[in-house]
């Protein structure tokens, strides 16, 4: 019998569930693929533009002054897509964000969209 990867909820800063991880790779609530976790925590976009970094809570956080320091890597091959769980837990208990990071599911999910609805995807000539 094949083993199952566990599915972790990640959460917004308002208790929601944003997305689902399973590692690597981080799926939308609708089971596709919208980027991964590095093995140090940075997450990336299924272009492999850097988003943040994946906290303890776990949610994906970024300073709000973007690093644009960061190189663009290989996106890991496309995983198939899930099939999410019918329930999830309630989100723990989180710390405020302090003015200087941002949570990227609440500000900014556009950064993390599927490989074919993505708007920074370079057009085909």
């Amino acid at each position: 019998m094949k083993k199952r990867k566990r599915i972790i909820p990640i959460y917004t800063s308002r208790g929601d569930v944003g997305a689902l991880l399973v590692y690597p790779w981080i799926h939308n609530l609708q089971g596709e693929w919208i980027g991964w976790v590095t093995s140090t925590g940075e997450v990336y976009s299924v272009l492999g533009n850097y988003v943040g970094w994946l906290s303890k809570d776990p949610r994906i956080l970024r300073r709000r002054s973007y690093d644009f320091s960061k190189p663009r890597l290989k996106p890991p091959p496309q995983p198939k897509k899930i099939r999410p769980p019918a329930t999830l837990p309630l989100a723990p208990l989180m710390p405020m964000l302090t003015y200087a990071t941002i949570d990227v599911l609440l500000d900014e999910p556009e950064k993390l969209s599927t490989p074919d609805s993505d708007d920074l995807r370079e057009d085909m000539d």
